[in-house]
């Protein structure tokens, strides 16, 4: 192997005592062998596995890559698939070109990708500008030449699941050729931003309904906190055409008629008359090419509002910091963390326009408020005022509480220098966040802006007090679902009340007893805002508070949007009906956003009210908002869909990936409502529902040899479903405390989809036998390669493993009982295993290749925004000895999905429990329930 770019030499084998490199001199690269000789004598080999183990028992063997016997345990090589299996995507290759198995599945090109496959040219799944002459016409229903993706059956039970086929892209999106006015790689949505459940669309409800497949949109508006890394085109000239009936925004599905002077509307077909400006570069001030006009080539841009789409004058960005100074705050180091993060990060705070205005209120049993004076004023000093009337609070001074971060830069940061000393001899017990959230809003209410609430305690007095009411005997129970709803009505009425006055919340939660997460985070679901759960953190530990300190400085960067408001367009005949995520739907299809936030994702479901006579339907999510710097901006998204009458088209198209992030949010839903039990039946009703339809109308109504027919495209969804019903907010179980349940809960109705998945069907990379790139620089893209993912199961573990089980909120570093001493001296730095530090911490920095290549994959793993998303979650790292504490192994073990684990079935029992139940679902025997 060539050493890649970057000057890293290549990984040299880890082989039994006295065997070499079992890679023959003459077939090394001139590079390769070069590189070897200079590091002969310098490097040892070593042997991570022991003598006396089968090196192709190894995880990362199953998967087509196991070392020889005897020959460098490093050593990489490309084996046969295993029966059933597809052969492993290597990551930084395009999935499309690899050869799939005899029955296993093909995955999609990406959108644009200049090569298809042969099978895809055979199934007639290519880009309709590269497609035959013959393909190239539009596609009336009855006889449609154009092909849409092909039906591919497999059996779930004699092909088992692999985990690569979670990173295949979704189904293409066939659209007939001339579809978009221009020709442009760009005019539909990529499945970043918007992505249907359906990639073809039913053109009649009772189609959608004896489909069983839901029909929705996971909508992300953002790919990354900042803008400079979300590159989407902005159009500055404030020219912006709508139609007049339905308001949907010119995109590159309209049609021009009368020699460019008018335009059809792709959604309700009304003719509009193009804007005199249109065609001008006010820039330049000479007439514009319009094929050129960002609006007509890319799905995805960026409008300058004019002042008609202003109610008010642009707000600036406000924060108003809550911050609990109860003993339990200053013991556990919040208070001093807090002050010092916020003070560290005042320069990446966004505030280009000079306007961000800060404020301070400390919370304990009183309200305490602070007057920052302006720098050079005569008074530098800044001043408390203590309010304790906690039924009424007021605002003690009328101006000076909310201060202009340009304005008083030196003495916000002497003041956060003192808060610390200010309440370090407290004793105090009471925390009054609901009244201080009252005066909160007071203070902030006539702009708007963002309440950022930092405590470690349970709000015990005042108003919205709470009481301790989880009970451990009802754990696991039905009445458990009592405790995950809100115990005040204050937090929802009061979230309303923040939403109409453009106030958005964001909790950031760190007690170490109960806080009663369910009831604070209706403050978030309702206002555009985000729970943090930071259960027993301690400023004690390094590794919790850096992690906060990250994630906090990162939080406090992001570019949010203002005054923000979703609303999503479609071709006549569709609605949107239900809405999903954290905002107030503010009318049927209006969502109100006081603040967007940049991570999260929100799902809509989508009905069909009449017949579409149409081969393309087209939906359009426009997010109206105010920038950080005080310009109004409109983002728009246009996805265009083929349509059929077809059902085995619907099944061949659904996206398995958005079909588990619909079902999450309606899980979540159904649990708030219902309780947790009837959240998991829903889950399984839909799966057995699937199947059997699909064995039903597609299948021939048989199955042959006791097999589970499902299309390929659809593989991973049984054991997407089976890992959120055993995810930890909907797991059955008497051991999940009601904080870590609620906070779970949070994260399922909000993470976008990447995220989301991982969360549910966890990262498992094998370590101590990973190929000789991973944990190294791509040569061509420079990204560090991670290893190959595993299956979750325990029976990938080998003994004398090291392996990373990666959920995106948490990373366990497992390693096996029987793992050789120079593999943890590698790793760790330690000569023994008995010495190794287990639990939460952060790697060492060793010098020696192994441990870094190690430490880039963690990091690389963690890293969120090679997935297109953004995220501040910055995942804590827990080693974990398979011989070690039990606590901290069965957590780490709920994990492996595949697995029987506390009241949860296997993969191999829940496969078998479908299909006895898709035997059994015939008319009274097996209803499905409403899901």
């Amino acid at each position: 192997m060539a050493a890649p770019q970057g000057g890293y030499p290549p990984q040299e084998g880890y082989a039994q005592p006295g065997h070499g490199s079992s890679v023959p001199e003459d077939q090394q690269s001139p590079v390769q062998g070069q590189t070897a000789q200079g590091h002969a004598a310098a490097r040892k080999k070593r042997a991570y596995a022991g003598q006396a183990y089968d090196f192709g028992a190894g995880a990362n063997a199953a998967l087509g890559g196991q070392p020889t016997a005897g020959g460098d345990y490093g050593q990489y090589h490309q084996q046969p698939p295993v029966e059933g299996y597809q052969q492993q995507p290597m990551y930084g290759a395009d999935p499309s070109q690899m050869q799939p198995a005899a029955a296993g599945y093909a995955p999609p090109a990406a959108p644009g990708m200049q090569q298809m496959t042969q099978q895809f040219g055979a199934m007639g799944m290519g880009d309709p500008n590269q497609m035959a002459p013959q393909q190239q016409h539009p596609i009336p229903q009855a006889a449609r030449p154009v092909q849409l993706n092909q039906l591919y059956p497999t059996d779930l039970l004699s092909q088992p699941f692999n985990v690569a086929e979670l990173d295949y892209p979704p189904p293409p999106i066939t659209l007939p050729p001339g579809t978009s006015v221009y020709p442009s790689p760009d005019a539909n949505c990529p499945p970043k931003y918007m992505r249907s459940t359906l990639n073809v669309v039913p053109t009649t409800h009772n189609l959608l309904k004896k489909s069983k497949l839901p029909f929705a949109l996971v909508i992300q508006p953002y790919g990354s906190l900042h803008d400079s890394e979300d590159n989407v085109p902005v159009i500055p000239d404030q020219v912006i055409s709508r139609c007049r009936r339905c308001r949907s925004y010119i995109n590159p599905f309209v049609t021009f008629l009368d020699h460019g002077h008018r335009w059809r509307c792709n959604m309700c077909n009304l003719t509009n008359d193009v804007p005199q400006a249109f065609d001008w570069d006010s820039t330049l001030q000479k007439p514009a090419d319009r094929s050129l006009r960002a609006d007509l080539n890319h799905s995805m841009v960026e409008f300058v509002a004019p002042q008609e789409y202003m109610v008010r004058p642009p707000q600036p960005l406000v924060y108003l910091f809550l911050i609990d100074v109860s003993h339990a705050s200053v013991t556990s180091g919040l208070l001093a963390t807090s002050a010092r993060c916020i003070k560290e990060s005042l320069d990446r705070i966004p505030n280009a326009d000079r306007r961000t205005r800060l404020g301070f209120m400390a919370v304990d049993s009183s309200l305490h408020y602070f007057s920052i004076p302006r720098d050079g004023s005569e008074s530098s000093e800044p001043r408390m005022l203590v309010v304790s009337d906690l039924d009424e609070p007021f605002l003690p001074i009328p101006g000076d509480l909310l201060v202009t971060l340009s304005e008083c830069r030196e003495n916000i940061e002497s003041f956060l220098d003192k808060l610390q000393e200010m309440f370090q001899n407290t004793a105090n017990l009471s925390c009054a966040m609901g009244s201080a959230l009252r005066a909160g809003y007071k203070l902030i209410s006539p702009v708007g802006g963002k309440m950022t609430v930092l405590s470690a305690s349970l709000p015990n007095v005042g108003h919205g007090a709470l009481t301790m009411r989880e009970d451990k005997k009802v754990l696991g129970t039905s009445k458990e679902s009592s405790l995950l709803q809100t115990g005040n009505s204050f937090y929802k009425s009061f979230a309303v009340e923040c939403s109409k006055a453009q106030v958005s919340v964001d909790m950031f939660l760190f007690s170490s007893q109960y806080q009663d997460v369910a009831s604070l985070s209706n403050l978030p679901r309702y206002t555009g805002g985000q729970t943090y759960f930071y259960p027993g953190w301690n400023a004690g530990r390094s590794e919790d508070a850096i992690k906060f300190a990250r994630e906090f400085s990162d939080y406090l960067s992001s570019e949010i949007g203002l005054e923000a408001v979703l609303r999503v367009r479609a071709t006549t005949g569709l609605r949107m009906s239900t809405f999903y995520g954290n905002f107030f739907n503010r009318s049927s299809d209006l969502c109100a956003f006081p603040a967007f936030p940049r991570d999260q994702a929100y799902v809509v479901e989508v009905s069909i009210d009449e017949t579409v006579a149409k081969p393309v339907v087209c939906m359009q999510a426009a997010v109206l908002h105010t920038t950080c710097n005080g310009e109004r901006r409109i983002r728009v998204l246009t996805l265009a869909l083929p349509t059929t009458q077809n059902l085995a088209d619907i099944y061949a198209s659904a996206d398995q990936q958005a079909i588990t992030t619909f079902f999450s949010h309606r899980a979540v839903e159904r649990a708030l409502s219902s309780g947790l039990e009837p959240a998991r039946e829903a889950l399984q009703t839909k799966v057995v529902e699937l199947l059997q339809t699909y064995r039903k109308e597609l299948a021939g109504g048989s199955v042959s040899g006791g097999g589970l027919q499902f299309p390929a495209n659809l593989r991973g969804l049984p054991v997407l479903f089976l890992a959120l019903i055993k995810n930890l907010g909907l797991r059955k179980s008497a051991q999940i405390p009601t904080d870590m349940r609620s906070a779970a809960l949070c994260l399922l109705s909000t993470l976008p989809l990447p995220l989301l998945i991982q969360y549910m069907y966890p990262k498992m990379y094998s370590l101590h036998d990973m190929p000789d790139n991973a944990g190294l620089p791509d040569e061509q893209t420079g990204e560090i390669i991670l290893p190959p993912a595993i299956n979750l199961s325990s029976e990938r573990l080998a003994p004398y493993g090291l392996y990373l089980i990666d959920d995106g909120q948490t990373q366990f570093l497992w390693v096996g009982r029987d793992s050789v001493p120079q593999l943890i001296t590698d790793v760790f730095g330690v000569t023994d295993k008995s010495q190794l530090r287990v639990g939460k911490q952060m790697l060492p920095d060793i010098d020696n290749e192994f441990n870094q290549r190690v430490r880039a994959v963690l990091e690389k793993s963690a890293d969120h925004r090679s997935k297109g998303v953004g995220s501040i979650i910055v995942p804590h790292l827990y080693v974990v000895r398979e011989d070690g504490e039990p606590a901290l192994r069965l957590w780490a073990q709920s994990l492996l999905v595949e697995d029987r684990a506390d009241q949860g079935m296997s993969l191999a029992q829940w496969m078998g429990s479908l299909r006895e139940k898709v035997r059994t679902f015939r008319n009274g025997t097996f209803r499905s329930s409403r899901s």
